[in-house]
């Protein structure tokens, strides 16, 4: 186990209603789900030109969905991931009408990677449990927005900065954010966050890193 937190943005996606589901339905929809996600991240890793490991850092099955781990270099990037995985489920419910779709949260926190009992990586840590404080707020959780924790906001307006290209692609795809909502959890504990949609939904990949970038003439 490494002792050395990973800070960087987690991704949780829920889908709505799924405990309510008959056993081969879940099934169908799951294996349908991963399939579809694990084809548009092969794309969007292809159009990026980086390497899965450089993208993913892992995925966390949680039963009713699952949290995907962000690489630490693409801090930044995990909501406009999230607009992604939302705008994709719209196909998703074309396929199988009893999918009511997915509800999406972000948070940039901290995790410790693992090895667990099958010799598989594993990650536990508070990020994964702040991120999911976020998706059980049913009140503004919801399968139209995605609700990203005040760290995620400030993580995202940071990598806008650094990446002035995504700031005007997103006003192209009509970004939007709500002001600020607070929180408490069942534990009593406040928690700050806003939604964010796209008015024209689409799948944004991530930035190219800078090696495959070629040098801009003098």
């Amino acid at each position: 186990m490494s002792k050395k937190a990973i800070h960087t943005d987690i991704v949780l996606i829920d889908i709505v209603d799924f405990s309510r589901l008959g056993m081969d339905m879940q099934l169908e929809i799951i294996s349908y789900l991963s399939l579809t996600y694990k084809k548009m991240i092969q794309k969007m890793l292809k159009a990026s030109g980086i390497p899965m490991e450089k993208m993913v850092q892992g995925m966390i099955p949680t039963g009713d969905g699952f949290y995907c781990i962000l690489h630490p270099s693409l801090r930044g990037f995990g909501p406009i991931l999230g607009l992604s995985f939302l705008h994709f489920s719209d196909f998703i419910a074309k396929e199988y009408p009893y999918f009511k779709g997915i509800r999406v949260g972000v948070h940039t926190g901290k995790v410790h990677r693992f090895e667990d009992i099958l010799g598989h990586e594993n990650f536990i840590g508070d990020g994964l449990n702040e991120c999911a404080r976020y998706i059980e707020n049913k009140n503004l959780a919801n399968n139209n927005t995605v609700i990203i924790s005040d760290k995620a906001f400030a993580s995202l307006e940071t990598f806008l900065e650094a990446h002035s290209d995504y700031r005007q692609l997103l006003a192209q795809c009509e970004f939007r954010h709500s002001s600020i909502h607070s929180f408490e959890d069942k534990h009593h504990i406040t928690h700050h966050g806003y939604l964010i949609w796209m008015r024209k939904g689409g799948i944004i990949p991530p930035p190219r890193p800078t090696w495959l970038t070629p040098p801009k003439k003098s």
